[in-house]
């Protein structure tokens, strides 16, 4: 089965009507989970309330459709609202919708050149880090609705945002606060009293509510935003040009590079819940379309939700039938219920808000990252405080380029080149034979290099070179152990061969792996050192070396 066919096309072979009840179900339920996340995600950005349903409705609609998971629900994450909120405030809501399009493009190629696999190589410590800066700066971004702070605009900058606050604490408004304490207790209590109906939901109708009857004094959306529009997505063609592309380039890969990875774990996270087995570039096609789609029809960036994905799966939605309900459900809930939306407490928004950064923070796998080696702790922390200090795009950069250093180090240090003392005591019972053999031929040295000889490990060979004895005339080079070998470990090769023929010392190579053998014939090292002078076995080289060198 093709890889790049959306997971629709298989799951409708079997379909059902009692799995379509099911889907059904779940899609609408879902879709409550997703109003208010949609909402208080969008305002959160810098964008209006109907952009953030904009975006779940087709950019939900077509990672459904398209996808290459059978549970994913798409739709605005918490993830994008750092890097959506810093655009719209640099390059406005049209360079993010030139942005969102070029991500949205940029993660097609991805799917296309199948660099889904790729992603699983961003080590564990550097997305807990991100996610959890992540959650942190959005419940730092809450603060001011949450308390009622009259603080005028907030600087982005995380210290300064702090500072701001400390200094208008004492404008902190009581009826505020008290509105955005009732909503989150709600959020985090209603469970237990039902689990099918989402507290958020509850949290907003109650809390609106209370603010319209009792005529309470509390910003609203409606106070911020004015009269919401009902109108259905339109498309909208935002003005290209080669210097607005250009300057939004690495914006779009953050995006792009977010919201792939964001996918693909959420991914991950449901086939374990299901049993599954998700087509990684198809969904990174799907993402992709669904990006560019939700961008000319004046939406955010979107990417796979694991909270509203797990959701899915619990209320028995299987197929991406549940998704397209969701999707249809939202448009439904937009062209209806839109306008009272005005009514919702920014306060009680923000509480939705930082229940889900508490849910992003991850502190329990972060907590646990402390009992990592030393190296692990160092770019959890560093990707931690550059997403929260400075920006989440230095942040990943940063992170990968330390923690591709320290992996270099690591096998360094478990790469290494030993010249044999002849010990009959150590090695397996080939190695012991072999080195009684040569035990006391002063004539004949013995190197053995072991793990992969890259550029970390290139030096040790080098400096071992140094270790020859005046009188040796013979020198055995043992690779069984080398699985792979790069340009710099080559380029040691060749010294050493240069060496030891100005020193009329000859080279005999044994257990020489495929890919190192192909790497040195390629380099014509083979033909330099002699094809005679390659052995398969370990025993053969040193048969050689004592016949016609073996003088005590």
């Amino acid at each position: 089965m093709s890889k790049l066919q959306p997971k629709i096309v298989s799951t409708m072979q079997d379909y059902s009507k009692e799995q379509f009840g099911k889907d059904v179900t779940a899609g609408i339920i879902v879709a409550i989970i997703a109003l208010p996340l949609s909402i208080a995600l969008a305002i959160s950005s810098g964008v209006s309330p109907e952009q953030g349903l904009y975006t779940a409705i087709v950019a939900g609609f077509l990672i459904s459709l398209l996808g290459g998971s059978r549970v994913q629900i798409g739709g605005p994450t918490g993830a994008f609202m750092v890097i959506v909120y810093s655009i719209v405030a640099k390059y406005g809501v049209e360079g993010l919708t030139i942005a969102t399009i070029m991500a949205g493009v940029m993660m097609m190629a991805m799917g296309a050149m199948k660099l889904g696999g790729v992603i699983k190589y961003i080590p564990y410590p550097i997305t807990t880090g991100f996610t959890s800066g992540i959650a942190l700066v959005i419940f730092s971004s809450q603060v001011k609705d949450f308390l009622g702070l009259k603080t005028g605009p907030v600087p982005s900058e995380f210290i300064e945002k702090w500072r701001c606050y400390a200094e208008a604490f004492d404008t902190v408004d009581l009826t505020t606060t008290l509105i955005g304490l009732l909503a989150l207790l709600i959020i985090v209590f209603w469970p237990k009293v039902n689990k099918k109906i989402p507290g958020a939901l509850i949290a907003l109708v109650l809390t609106a509510a209370i603010v319209k009857v009792f005529n309470l004094d509390v910003a609203t959306i409606g106070t911020k935003f004015g009269e919401l529009s009902s109108a259905p997505p339109k498309l909208i063609v935002p003005g290209f040009s080669l210097e607005r592309v250009k300057d939004l380039i690495a914006p779009a890969f953050t995006i792009a590079i977010l919201g792939s990875i964001e996918s693909l774990l959420s991914a991950v996270v449901s086939d374990g819940m299901i049993g599954g087995k998700h087509r990684s570039n198809m969904e990174l096609i799907a993402q992709g379309v669904a990006n560019v789609a939700s961008g000319f029809f004046g939406g955010i960036p979107a990417t796979g939700a694991i909270a509203r994905t797990v959701a899915n799966i619990k209320n028995g939605g299987r197929t991406p039938v549940a998704g397209m309900v969701h999707a249809l459900t939202l448009l439904l809930i937009l062209v209806v219920f839109m306008p009272y939306a005005k009514m919702i407490p920014l306060a009680s928004l923000a509480a939705v808000l930082i229940v889900v950064a508490y849910n992003m923070s991850e502190w329990r796998e972060f907590k646990k990252l402390f009992y990592s080696p030393k190296s692990d702790i160092l770019v959890l922390l560093t990707t931690f405080f550059i997403t929260v200090i400075i920006d989440l795009v230095k942040a990943i950069e940063i992170g990968m380029i330390l923690a591709a250093f320290l992996f270099m180090k690591r096998m360094s240090e478990v790469s290494n080149v030993n010249v044999d003392n002849f010990d009959a005591s150590e090695g397996d019972t080939v190695h012991i034979e072999e080195n009684k053999r040569l035990k006391g031929v002063r004539n004949i040295q013995v190197y053995e290099i072991n793990g992969p000889f890259f550029f970390g490990a290139a030096d040790k060979f080098l400096n071992a070179l140094g270790e020859l004895s005046s009188d040796t005339e013979v020198l055995i080079v043992r690779m069984r152990n080398v699985p792979s070998m790069d340009a710099t470990a080559l380029h040691a090769f060749r010294r050493m061969t240069e060496i030891c023929k100005r020193r009329h010392i000859r080279i005999l190579v044994s257990g020489m792996n495929s890919q190192p053998l192909s790497v040195v014939k390629n380099a014509g090292l083979y033909d330099f050192v002699g094809e005679e002078y390659f052995f398969a076995a370990e025993c053969d080289a040193v048969d050689y070396a004592l016949a016609h060198f073996g003088n005590q």
